[in-house]
């Protein structure tokens, strides 16, 4: 595509961009707020009780993580094991089974890690 075509593509994008949000505005107006309610951030009806003293452990965040962290492992190892025979056909299998073992020590170690510095334990 030649320069030009780029700088007209930009530029429409930005000009189209900049009239419909002029319009919605122009359109839309602004809402109408006309109780507390509409103001509140959660409109379920039952008034917002705020702890000073609540707080989200960091254990939640955690489990979290590692969980993510462990599902990415499996999500990189299907595929490899889908593969695996491909690679040993094309003469590079002890290549790639050195890599997902050294893939999979690295993880084991954090595991070990997650278990060793007591992550996974809720009660400390």
């Amino acid at each position: 595509m030649p320069l030009g075509g780029i700088i007209f593509i930009t530029i429409f994008i930005a000009v189209f961009g900049t009239a419909l949000i002029f319009l919605a505005r122009a359109i839309g107006g602004m809402a109408k707020r006309t109780s507390q309610a509409k103001m509140d951030s959660y409109e379920c009806g039952i008034p917002e009780v705020e702890k000073k003293d609540s707080k989200i452990s960091v254990n939640f965040y955690l489990t979290a993580i590692l969980f993510i962290l462990f599902d990415i492992e499996i999500i990189y190892m299907y595929p490899w094991a889908l593969n695996f025979k491909d690679f040993l056909k094309a003469g590079t299998g002890a290549l790639v089974f050195t890599s997902m073992v050294t893939f999979v020590v690295l993880f084991v170690f954090g595991l070990w890690w997650a278990i060793k510095s007591k992550a996974l334990e809720w009660e400390k």
